[in-house]
């Protein structure tokens, strides 16, 4: 097999895996989704999930999502939901080929190690986040990070495995799989956001349409100074340039690949694109959601936009919009201001979605002028491409969204009133993929390994136009867009 035969089949494999990955992941969400609903007509089928809360004692953090469930305990409960997400990943492991029993018992241990970090940062100590809880725990102090700093502890949990304990860290890595969870996550999502929206529809329309200005930031104004900056002042040949562009402008993992593969270049050019972004990530992630609450906290929705502009895989973005949300929140908890909970990382995973859903509109165009215009041997670019990387969980997002808003506009007042309690339950596992994915991420950041790849230049390339040009336009056009523009006060 020739060199570019092996290539195409690479590309080919990708792609396929993929795709079937995305509609996985769709068909789990739409599934816990549904299960959730199933509430509004008697059957509590989800209410034994289990939920962490703020604590002081370790025995009252753990409980059943519903109230019906209150008898089964937390432990219990916990084991519950550990058997539910073993069987239903494990056949999806298995659906993709890979070794089910190796997956299962790798699995276990990143379920328990991450869970329990989500816990450690669900303390009073690190979680409490107004004077009254501060007086209901008993604690003179907080990091005020609400429970959800628990996606923080997750991720340098993870970190440490990686850089301390490499060995362990490869060893995990058969249930590390940390877009997988946040497709799944983000699918369940779509009903959330549109519960929560269904009371406020003129504001979600305007964020909506706000959020569509990031496409042609991203897609033509960030991809054409990236590609600059990496040919004329570092030197990268195109086969390098495209893909590392599109990584850092677009949509981080699947836009490398993508177009990666439109433009024919080599396998290792997309994952070493796909390792330098996942890094940045994790380095944004620890920083841009503190840098919003210490300058953003009176914009929170310019914050919300520029987390989604910013971090540029959908894992990092999202799960970044939802501790930024917590911490914003909280801040204007403390200054008496009570915001809705879910419309900061709505506007970030809007933003998010939208530039997600032009990736394979993106890839297609890249790739019919490589074969065209730049690499005549290639084949020509079919439309068919399009559909074969357009992320197909985005129809799974649209689906419960749509089903969500369409429950919460045409349901009598009895059962809409139910809604949320139902929608919530659901959610609860949309946390859980949050906790996993956070803590996958860490766990593939070795960065004394990435370092040895040789990712001198790629690093710099990255440094200068993350830090440099996207995060500060990213900024000035979410502020253009959103400034002035508040959530819902609660209640």
């Amino acid at each position: 097999m020739t060199a570019t035969a092996q290539s195409l089949a690479e590309d080919a494999r990708r792609v396929s895996a993929t795709a079937s990955e995305d509609w996985l992941s769709v068909i789990i969400g739409l599934g816990i989704f549904t299960l959730g609903l199933a509430s509004l007509g008697g059957a509590d089928l989800l209410g034994w999930t289990v939920s962490t809360s703020v604590w002081t004692d370790p025995a009252k953090a753990l409980s059943a999502v519903s109230k019906a469930y209150a008898g089964l305990g937390g432990l219990s409960a916990l084991l519950a939901t550990y058997a539910a997400l073993l069987v239903v990943l494990g056949a999806s492991a298995a659906a993709l080929g890979q070794d089910v029993r190796r997956f299962a018992i790798a699995f276990t241990a990143v379920f328990w190690i991450a869970y329990i970090a989500w816990m450690l940062g669900s303390n009073a100590y690190l979680a409490a986040n107004t004077p009254a809880d501060l007086q209901k725990f008993g604690v003179g102090w907080s990091l005020k990070l609400t429970n959800e700093g628990g996606y923080i502890v997750a991720l340098v949990v993870g970190l440490i495995i990686a850089n301390i304990f490499p060995a362990f860290a490869d060893w995990l890595r058969a249930a590390i799989r940390p877009d997988f969870y946040v497709k799944i996550a983000i699918v369940i999502l779509g009903g959330f956001l549109a519960v929560t929206a269904a009371g406020r529809l003129t504001l979600a329309s305007s964020l909506l349409l706000r959020g569509v200005a990031a496409i042609i930031e991203a897609y033509l104004v960030y991809w054409a100074v990236v590609y600059y900056v990496a040919r004329k002042w570092f030197g990268f040949p195109r086969e390098w340039a495209a893909p590392l562009a599109s990584g850092i402008s677009i949509c981080g993992v699947s836009a490398s690949i993508a177009v990666g593969g439109a433009i024919r270049a080599r396998p290792i050019v997309p994952v070493l694109v796909s390792s330098l972004v996942v890094i940045f990530a994790v380095v944004e992630l620890l920083i841009l959601p503190f840098l919003a609450q210490t300058f953003l906290w009176r914009e929170p929705l310019v914050a919300a936009a520029w987390i989604g502009l910013a971090i540029k895989t959908d894992g990092a973005a999202v799960a970044g919009g939802g501790v930024t949300e917590s911490l914003i929140l909280a801040k204007n908890a403390a200054e008496g201001v009570v915001f809705q909970p879910g419309w900061l990382v709505g506007t970030t995973a809007a933003v998010k979605v939208f530039i997600d859903i032009f990736i394979g509109v993106w890839a297609f165009v890249l790739g019919y002028i490589w074969t065209n215009h730049v690499n005549r041997a290639g084949d020509a670019a079919r439309v068919s491409e399009i559909w074969a990387r357009f992320p197909k969980f985005v129809i799974g997002f649209v689906a419960t969204f749509a089903v969500g808003l369409a429950l919460a506009l045409g349901l009598p007042k009895d059962l809409a009133a139910k809604l949320p309690a139902a929608v919530g339950e659901a959610n609860a596992y949309r946390t859980i993929f949050f906790i996993l994915t956070f803590f996958s991420i860490g766990v593939l950041s070795d960065f004394r390994k990435l370092w040895r790849d040789g990712f001198g230049r790629l690093a710099a390339v990255y440094v200068v136009s993350l830090f440099g040009f996207v995060i500060w336009v990213g900024l000035v056009i979410s502020w253009l867009f959103f400034a002035g523009v508040k959530p819902p006060l609660a209640g």
